[in-house]
């Protein structure tokens, strides 16, 4: 990365700033990610800063974009806790009350407050500003921590979403929030695709697998409109966006996430029709 200071106009000085376009590096036109090094020397510090806060700031978006979904799966525990409290009341008002019927009431209502507590707990794992730390998990593990998060955006988007989770894969090397915010985004992705299209029963799909090479793969596909041979040749590219509103880096910033963890991030149609993403990973040796 360089810095050149060009002027000062008034109170303002005018920078340039440009990111080497390193053939080797993960992401050419954006910086490093700390701790992958892009030509076989370790990255600068500013450079694995820099990175770091992309990172924060497109994972605090998606988290952000996410808000309506977030909200209506807190609203079902929290719905409950109000019912069997009010029910409880009641129990309580009645001459020789229950007490079996009292106490059943009241562990339902710790088991709400239990699990808002968990979505609330996710939240804050995503949002968390850390290096990376990458350790031995289950993929499906992973993933099923941010279940509610993926159904409850999908049911805001009017989108019937399944979870086809594969069993006994093996273990991969990760960093859980840093990959999950690369699934929600790919999630996000194909929903806001299905919004904006004439797609009668709009559906996503999360499915995890083995692919042929041994490599864990995650597929989000959708029954969208897909993508043009235009979107294509420029999928990854830092800034380039379909959307509107699109900032352009929440594809180049998950392709950055994905390599780091030795993996690829990569796109193939949907047949008959849609889009589909998948994230392969190394698999871990069984006695890793």
């Amino acid at each position: 990365m360089a810095v050149d200071t060009r002027r000062t106009i008034g109170k303002i000085r005018v920078t340039r700033m440009s990111f080497d376009q390193n053939p080797k590096s993960p992401l050419p036109g954006l910086p490093s990610p700390a701790g992958v090094p892009a030509n076989g020397e370790s990255p600068s510090l500013a450079v694995g800063a820099l990175h770091g806060r992309m990172l924060q700031v497109s994972r605090l978006a998606t988290i952000g974009e996410m808000a309506a979904g977030v909200a209506h799966e807190l609203n079902q525990p929290l719905t409950a806790i109000a019912n069997y409290a009010q029910a409880c009341d009641r129990l309580l008002g009645r001459p020789g009350a229950n007490l079996d019927d009292i106490r059943t009431a009241l562990r339902e209502i710790a088991d709400q407050a239990v699990r808002a507590g968990e979505i609330l707990r996710r939240l804050r794992s995503l949002a968390r500003s850390q290096p990376m730390r990458r350790e031995r998990a289950d993929i499906n593990a992973a993933i099923e921590e941010v279940r509610d998060l993926i159904l409850g955006d999908a049911r805001v988007h009017r989108t019937c979403a399944k979870l086809d989770l594969a069993p006994g894969l093996p273990s991969v090397s990760i960093d859980a929030p840093q990959l999950q915010h690369v699934i929600l985004n790919l999630v996000r992705n194909g929903l806001e695709a299905l919004t904006g299209s004439a797609t009668a029963a709009p559906e996503l799909s999360l499915s995890t697998g083995l692919t042929a090479d041994g490599d864990v793969e995650i597929a989000i596909c959708d029954n969208g409109p897909g993508l043009s041979p235009q979107a294509l040749e420029r999928l990854f590219d830092p800034f380039f966006s379909t959307k509107a509103e699109g900032t352009g880096l929440g594809l180049a910033i998950s392709n950055t996430v994905v390599r780091a963890h030795g993996g690829t991030l990569g796109h193939r149609p949907n047949l008959p029709q849609g889009a589909c993403f998948y994230i392969r990973l190394p698999a871990e040796p069984a006695n890793g």
